[in-house]
């Protein structure tokens, strides 16, 4: 079994998600007008008004920060190392390039989410790619199909991973067994997934700020420390990753195919740019400026802070220390927590180990989040069918806790690209309406005005828009 997993894997990641993926953000990023570069400042701008709704109402930043919640999690911390441990140095070469590009697919997925977004019978916003693959395209089946892969994803293999990295951690740093770190997690997480979407959107808005600068803060001190070895790390990955002739033992034993499809791979897993995830977040919010695109822009500013910062802050821990050593079976999360332990002292392995918590966990109520919409999509959610999904979700979670962790991320490999595949293919077939959006927006931007979705102005979208979304 195990064999016939990684062959799938090696398949999807091998010779379809790779090139599809590239050609995805090149196309948005061509028919956008190279937005997240010429747009750079706006995305700020946009975030310091996000704040702005009704009490009642999830804020754009609450939205953004449930996003970020689960982009910000396993991936960034023993993600990176499992990049750097199997793919060497130049796999951060190509998650930084995987996110360049990857900016404009998430402007298109996200702002077709909240132009495509429909208003629940408890009157919260919910959408995503199943939403516009049902009403953008009339294709109810492929909104099932993604709905279905994102359910076995984010509900729950993504959330054993999560739980894996968290419980290995506690282990290494505490010495806790891993199964106590699960039972403790299924209480906390059951806590907030039983509160509902609001409460997800509270608890991540008060948290991920927080856990993420003081990761950062850390990040920046090792770096300071080690600051004339910064230039020979930037040199490293640039020629590890074009298979330059190798500078430094961390980068023997490293192919150019393998950096590549782990940069990649691990890049997707940690900032989901064009996997359709954080759509279904951005599809939550009352956006200010009142359009869909001003969300789009929110969220691209989400997948720059995820992997140029975030992830790269991880890299440049493990890189300045003596700790990749090929072969050694060091990786993972016990990776990143040897490396920090190196600059620090002992006290860098039980940071890291509380960082992984706070990072994971809030992961890990934000995909329950992405799961509960799609599940939502299939209208299965009576009372007693959520409540069983529920109980589903956190005995995953308590599986992942005492699982071995090749398999699982395996697993999250295939689901994660099966995902990505069907959301792709429709955000090409929507490229269109993407594009009326970006261009509407902005030239109300440059009249002066506040933006405003006013759906009169396209007749073909106002037939597909919900009334109640967007009166």
């Amino acid at each position: 079994m195990t064999d016939i997993i990684n062959s799938i894997s090696a398949l999807l990641w091998g010779q379809v998600l790779v090139y599809l993926l590239i050609a995805a953000g090149l196309f948005f990023t061509f028919r956008l007008g190279f937005i997240q570069f010429v747009q750079f400042p706006h995305m700020f701008k946009v975030m310091f008004g996000s704040r702005k709704c009704a009490d009642n109402e999830i804020s754009s930043f609450q939205a953004f920060c449930t996003s970020l919640a689960a982009r910000v999690g396993t991936g960034n911390m023993a993600g990176v190392a499992v990049a750097l441990y199997l793919g060497g140095p130049g796999a951060i070469f190509w998650m930084w390039l995987i996110a360049l590009i990857g900016m404009a697919t998430s402007f298109a997925e996200s702002t077709l989410a909240q132009a495509y977004k429909t208003k629940d019978a408890d009157g919260n916003f919910r959408g995503g790619p199943a939403y516009y693959m049902q009403n953008g395209l009339g294709k109810r089946w492929m909104g099932t199909l993604f709905s279905l892969c994102l359910i076995l994803a984010f509900g729950l293999v993504f959330n054993a991973v999560q739980s894996n990295s968290i419980a290995a951690a506690f282990e290494v740093a505490f010495d806790v067994p891993k199964y106590i770190v699960g039972i403790c997690l299924v209480i906390g997480s059951g806590i907030i997934i039983f509160g509902g979407l609001k409460t997800i959107s509270r608890f991540a808005e008060m948290v991920v700020p927080f856990m993420a600068l003081a990761y950062l803060l850390v990040a920046l001190y090792v770096c300071a420390i080690n600051f004339t070895a910064l230039p020979d790390v930037i040199v490293l990955i640039i020629k590890s990753a074009f298979g330059i002739e190798q500078a430094g033992a961390g980068a023997i034993g490293y192919g150019v195919t393998q950096a590549m499809i782990q940069g990649i791979k691990r890049g997707l897993f940690s900032n989901e740019a064009g996997m359709g995830s954080a759509a279904n977040a951005a599809a939550t919010a009352t956006p200010y400026p009142p359009h869909p695109a001003s969300q789009g822009y929110v969220q691209m500013l989400g997948v720059f802070i995820d992997t140029i910062v975030i992830c790269t802050a991880t890299a440049s821990l493990i890189l300045l220390s003596q700790q990749l050593v090929p072969e050694s079976g060091v990786m993972g999360i016990e990776l990143t927590q040897a490396a920090l332990q190196e600059h620090v002292g002992d006290w860098g392995t039980y940071f890291i180990a509380i960082a992984i918590l706070f990072f994971a966990f809030t992961s890990i109520v934000a995909n329950y989040s992405y799961a509960e919409t799609n599940l939502m999509f299939l209208e299965h959610n009576s009372n007693k069918g959520m409540f069983i999904f529920r109980l589903v979700v956190l005995g995953m979670v308590m599986f992942g806790a005492v699982g071995e962790l090749g398999l699982i991320w395996t697993l999250a490999d295939i689901s994660m690209g099966l995902m990505a595949i069907v959301n792709v293919i429709a955000l090409f077939m929507l490229s269109g309406v993407v594009v009326w959006l970006s261009k509407d927006y902005n030239e109300q931007r440059k009249k002066g005005l506040i933006p405003t979705f006013d759906k009169s102005k396209h007749p073909k979208l106002a037939k597909e828009v919900d009334p109640e979304a967007w009166k």
